[in-house]
């Protein structure tokens, strides 16, 4: 027999029989609002050592690679330095396989402008400024010149090319870059108005260059999966977030989902610990398991604790 206390969690029970479900109030880390305006929904806790680090590389205006085991809150870094800095909404570059510079720089659509430029020739209309079709990516509007500068996650660059470090030296060497469809304008159109990757309208670049005024704050994260080359270490200040302790977990808990909700983790911060020294474990993945937990769930259900606790890392 299934209690009523079971039936309350287990909204979808595998019975084919359609019904009507409220679903439980989202965790704080799962919940979704407008990024502009949004303040961050969880509290970054961070070692005044580690924070320390962040402030020298803000000092020295040198890009911030954070490196570390996943979940360790490298990318959460990122938010919190942009929110109490008040830079505005961070600007996020996720780094894949075929990540390029230039794509994150600015992307121009000559397919559309020939389109465009052909209607508006046949309805007789004057024809559409070149800037229409460009869009700054979010490492060229972290670029572009402002009162405050821009906050910049270029996250996972371990995933990406060999090259792709070796190809950023020049930008945060120089904090400079052109767009070679502009700079071939002629003189009476050296100003241009293009779009940004935050769609918050327009900016105007003068001669098809964007020069920044303050170097934009960047954070680059790693999972430590390859070694990158000295001369982009180099321009790097290095911060290597460690997999936190037992204490250190108490403390994520309590500042996440509050004190009663620790009282009641005590053996899954033990299972938790236990189980992330043979293979590789997230701390957010902790917290799930605590949210189930202080919302009813029965985390002794078959099965149920390792789907949430399961190993990142070696054999499904």
């Amino acid at each position: 027999m299934t209690s009523a206390a079971e039936a309350d969690w287990r909204l979808f029970r595998g019975d084919g029989l359609p019904r009507s479900v409220t679903l439980p109030s989202a965790p704080p880390w799962r919940r979704f609002t407008p990024v502009r305006s949004a303040r961050p929904e969880l509290p970054y806790l961070i070692e005044r050592q580690h924070a320390d680090v962040v402030s020298a590389a803000l000092y020295l205006r040198r890009p911030l690679l954070v490196t570390g085991p996943a979940g360790t809150g490298k990318s959460s870094l990122a938010r919190a330095v942009a929110y109490e800095l008040r830079l505005g909404e961070l600007l996020r570059w996720p780094i894949n396989s075929r990540s390029i510079v230039k794509d994150a720089l600015y992307q121009y659509d000559a397919i559309g402008r020939l389109r465009e430029t052909s209607l508006s020739r046949d309805r007789g209309e004057r024809e559409p400024s070149i800037g229409t079709f460009i869009r700054l990516g979010p490492l060229g509007t972290a670029l572009v010149p402002s009162a405050t500068p821009r906050a910049l996650l270029i996250d996972e660059m371990d995933k990406g090319d060999v090259d792709l470090p070796n190809d950023l030296l020049t930008v945060f060497e120089e904090g400079v870059f052109d767009i070679p469809e502009l700079t071939r304008l002629p003189e009476d159109m050296a100003e241009v108005e293009v779009q940004t990757h935050d769609h918050r309208g327009t900016v105007r670049v003068h001669q098809g260059r964007v020069q920044c005024a303050e170097f934009p704050v960047v954070v680059i994260t790693s999972n430590g999966e390859r070694d990158f080359p000295p001369a982009f270490l180099r321009r790097c200040v290095r911060l290597d977030l460690p997999v936190p302790d037992e204490e250190r977990l108490r403390a994520i808990v309590a500042a996440h989902l509050g004190e009663e909700a620790l009282r009641e983790a005590d053996d899954l911060i033990e299972a938790f610990l236990r189980r992330r020294a043979p293979g590789e474990l997230a701390t957010d993945q902790l917290l799930n398991a605590v949210f189930l937990r202080t919302g009813g769930v029965d985390l002794d259900a078959h099965g149920l604790l390792d789907a949430v606790l399961h190993q990142l890392t070696g054999a499904m």
